[in-house]
């Protein structure tokens, strides 16, 4: 009897696993989907707030903030439909050197946005934002770990 009540208990646990996973890949893809359909003002209203609540910003700050993050957000969009499939094409993976090109151009742009920002800000705002970046790249990495093992 026992076994039996430990058996139930372990396919219910790993019922309700196997169903919470579910449930986040949706809730991605509907966060991605209303990326998609977002401005690159929308998104540079957005994290320039996210940034004036976690950093503290004076208003001259906050406007820096959100025109710099605008250029990001709009040479992003720029690249992002250069790489688009024309009408009727077939999407195809980028060769060797356009994708060495690509990742230069995103740490280029990523170390311009560094220099910016440690402009903009006081030195104990810059201290801040940088302990908040490495937390983005480690929950990205997670996720990717996580696609991996399906």
């Amino acid at each position: 009897m026992k076994k039996l009540v430990i058996i139930a208990l372990a396919f219910v646990t790993l019922n309700g696993f196997a169903q919470k996973k579910e449930h986040d890949k949706r809730d991605r893809a509907h966060t991605s989907e209303l990326r998609k359909d977002m401005t690159p003002n929308d998104i540079a209203d957005l994290k320039s707030k996210q940034l004036t609540l976690k950093l503290d910003l004076t208003d001259a700050q906050q406007q820096k903030v959100h025109k710099l993050i605008l250029k990001q957000a709009e040479s992003r969009n720029k690249a992002r439909e250069a790489h688009k499939p024309k009408e009727g094409e077939k999407r195809e993976k980028p060769s060797k050197e356009e994708l060495v090109k690509m990742q230069n151009q995103r740490l280029d742009d990523q170390i311009a946005m560094k220099r910016e920002m440690k402009s903009i800000l006081t030195a104990e705002q810059y201290a801040k934002y940088e302990k908040m970046e490495p937390k983005k790249h480690k929950k990205r990495g997670m996720r990717n770990k996580n696609r991996s093992k399906k």
